[in-house]
């Protein structure tokens, strides 16, 4: 019987027999999400080196001949087989790796790829024999390189190429792959059954799998539990926004007791720090159920920055999160207007203060250089537009960040009339609002732009209705879908993503399908469900991100039935200070550039990586400090503040201890955790590392193997690296 009827068998029986719904077999069609792994071809006398011509050779089938070397800016096709191509998917899909005798790592630039005649589907990769970053800019030739081609995540076969000559290094055995399974630990659901994937998959989406949504997604699907966040309300009914009353800018006056009284401390605590915002943050992140907007929301908020202390009062910063979360699945359009009229971000960038006779040009410069466009011209796919000088192109200049500034000019905080005013008190809840006459009137000149919108305002006219064009100007900008979707993707799924993953992604911003630009909800599709995101496991070493602190805290506890330090109830979330150990303290970025640049090259490397930025020697230590406190410890109670004081964090490993007991080898409970916290993907070496760390805790004492173990795993390379 045809494979596909089979399936079609198989889904009926899951509606009958099982119970799942029509949407639940959706589930049913999901592809697989595992592309092939590509294959460098290699030479015919000798299979150690990969096939290789000269680029400016025309080249319609595979070469023969000898294997020869190549020197430094030549242009030379490798071939390339097991690959399966989605319509418009080219060069830009693919990356060239090389490695020398002293293991540094280049990158090749990639210029073209185009198929050949064989009897099998083989590509040729024309690439240019030049590092990208320029380590090469006084050439030795020194032999062999090691080289690669890396497709959607995942690595080939390494093989030599010649530079200049042959010699210098030899090829390592390859490790051999591990055998994909499923879990033995999940119940037998009909449904989406790549185990690898939903675990990456949740990483990406939530803040931390567990095993219930894990169960979940095996039972519907990916698609279909992304239609269910969409619709999922936010937040969490048993987590909603704290209703806090907006207090004067002086602290004093705000808390009148006596200053170091419990009254005092408390209300201080309330209304004049992040506290309550942090605490409500990851709460909802540990427990609450519309994962994917809390996700999404916490990436837009490193986009559109404002932070403590300049914005003092966590009432003032919950109606800023209210604007991230309301527009997460919404239309970019509207976050950029709506953001633009919140008084906390008019507080931080002054555009709040901004008037024809005293103009800021903060907030005018930030909406155009980090909030929407960036600096210079991009291709579709991410990519520098070059001039006839390789220099890149600017979107604009200093004049046309003047014209923004005048556009922007007589907003303020609407202290009177509307529905949060309040007596004393600055108005940060509701959106600033205009005084036309402190709003400069003159004819304003935009970004420019092939088929530019709106891009001569012309004089005289309301402030509101020139906002609205301005916006457009900026919002139809061809820079904005690639700006923004590789921004969600590095936030997301991988740090570095190729440009062929951007364009994609850019292309659901710039049409939904149905002649929408900017649709957050075919965005975030887009970015999840891309053949470079899924997948059971990828091989390319450059693929992923490093965990961000936050996200670094809440994935292990997460996976780990968080409660509060007793055991006994929730987390009420006062953990932010363990993030802030790490230099990541939630809403509270030391600029408005973020905690990290998404522009940020590891010193040394060809990588993008972000998040990296925040690696260095003291928070490389805080990172291990931490995990061996998440592993061994509990996140403290503050008595300071009684009967207020938190309750402190804690994980339960009450389902892993009879797993350390049923085997005093060790295996099973690193098969757990290799499950659990690695879908699988743990080494042999790390494996082996971590399980002789294991026995040398006496079989007695399973609690401590436990932790043991997961102290090893959650301050590893390979688990501090989301893949």
């Amino acid at each position: 019987m045809p494979v596909s009827r089979v399936r079609s068998l198989f889904a009926l029986i899951a509606v009958f027999v099982v119970g799942l719904t029509a949407q639940d077999v959706i589930a049913q069609i999901d592809p697989d999400p595992n592309s092939p792994a590509p294959v460098l071809l290699s030479a015919e006398d000798d299979p150690s080196r990969a096939l290789a011509s000269k680029g400016d050779l025309a080249q319609e089938s595979l070469p023969g001949g000898k294997a020869s070397a190549y020197r430094i800016g030549d242009t030379i096709r490798l071939y390339v087989s097991e690959i399966e191509l989605m319509p418009g998917e080219g060069a830009s899909a693919f990356r060239v790796y090389a490695r020398d005798t002293n293991k540094r790592l280049y990158r090749f630039p990639v210029l073209e790829l185009s198929e050949v005649k064989a009897s099998k589907p083989v590509f040729a990769l024309t690439i240019k024999v030049r590092d990208e970053i320029g380590f090469w800019e006084q050439p030795s030739e020194t032999g062999d390189l090691e080289i690669a081609v890396t497709w959607r995540g995942l690595v080939s076969n390494p093989l030599l190429l010649g530079l200049g000559r042959f010699g210098g290094l030899k090829l390592e055995e390859p490790q051999k792959k591990k055998e994909s399974q499923d879990s033995e630990y999940l119940p037998e659901y009909v449904g989406y059954r790549w185990s690898g994937d939903r675990m990456r998959f949740l990483e990406q989406a939530t803040f931390g799998p567990t095993e219930d949504l894990d169960h979940r997604i095996r039972r519907i699907g990916l698609r279909t539990w992304i239609a269910e966040q969409f619709g999922k309300p936010y937040p969490s009914p048993s987590n909603p926004y704290p209703n806090i009353p907006l207090k004067p800018n002086n602290v004093q006056t705000g808390c009148p007791d006596p200053r170091g009284t419990p009254e005092y401390n408390l209300c201080v605590r309330t209304h004049y720090s992040m506290y309550p915002v942090q605490t409500w943050f990851f709460k909802e992140a540990f427990y609450g159920e519309p994962q994917l907007r809390h996700r999404v929301a916490w990436a837009l908020g490193q986009l559109w920055v404002t932070s403590f202390p300049t914005i003092q009062q966590s009432s003032h910063m919950f109606a800023y999160h209210k604007v991230l979360s309301d527009h997460a699945f919404g239309n970019y359009r509207d976050l950029m207007k709506d953001m633009t009229l919140n008084p906390a971000m008019g507080d931080y960038l002054d555009m709040a203060r901004s008037t024809k006779n005293n103009p800021n040009e903060n907030y005018a410069r930030e909406i155009l250089q980090l909030f929407t466009i960036g600096l210079f011209m991009l291709n579709q796919d991410g990519t520098l537009q070059l001039d006839e000088n390789d220099n890149p192109i600017p979107t604009y200049d200093q004049e046309t960040v003047n014209n923004f500034t005048k556009v922007l000019t007589g907003w303020t905080f609407c202290n009177v009339g509307c529905p949060n005013s309040t007596l004393g008190a600055v108005n940060f809840k509701d959106p600033l609002v205009l005084n036309q006459n402190n709003h400069n009137v003159a004819a304003k000149v935009l970004l420019d732009y092939p088929n530019a919108v709106n891009r001569n305002i012309p004089s005289g006219m309301n402030g509101n209705a020139e906002m609205d064009l301005a916006l457009d100007n900026i919002f139809y900008h061809p820079n904005l879908g690639p700006f923004v979707g590789k921004y969600l993707i590095q936030h997301l799924v991988t740090s570095d993503p190729t440009p062929a993953y951007v364009g994609r992604v850019a292309s659901a911003f710039n049409n939904n399908g149905n002649d929408v630009r900017g649709d957050m909800k075919a965005v975030i599709r887009a970015i999840l469900l891309d053949p470079e995101a899924r997948g059971d496991e990828k091989t390319d070493p450059n693929f992923g991100k490093l965990r961000e602190p936050v996200q670094l805290i809440t994935n292990f506890y997460r996976q780990l039935n968080v409660s509060s330090a007793d055991g006994t109830q929730q987390s009420d979330g006062y953990v932010p200070h363990v993030a802030a150990y790490m230099s990541q303290n939630p809403f509270g970025a030391p600029t408005v550039f973020n905690y990290y640049s998404p522009n940020y090259v590891i010193p040394g490397t060809a990588l993008l990586a972000p998040e990296f930025g925040l690696m260095n020697t003291g928070s490389s230590i805080a990172r291990a400090n931490i995990s061996t406190i998440l592993s061994f410890s509990n996140i403290p109670v503050d008595n300071r503040n009684p009967p207020n004081s938190p309750l402190g964090t804690s994980i339960k490993i009450d389902d892993l201890i009879p797993v350390a007991q049923a085997d005093p080898t060790g295996n099973l409970l690193m098969d757990r955790l290799d499950h659990k916290f690695m879908h699988g993907t743990m080494s042999a070496a790390m494996r082996n590392t971590i399980l002789q760390a294991v026995l040398a805790v006496p079989a007695e004492a399973p609690d401590f193997r436990v932790r043991t173990a997961l102290f090893l795993i959650a301050s590893s390379s390979q688990y501090q690296i989301q893949r």
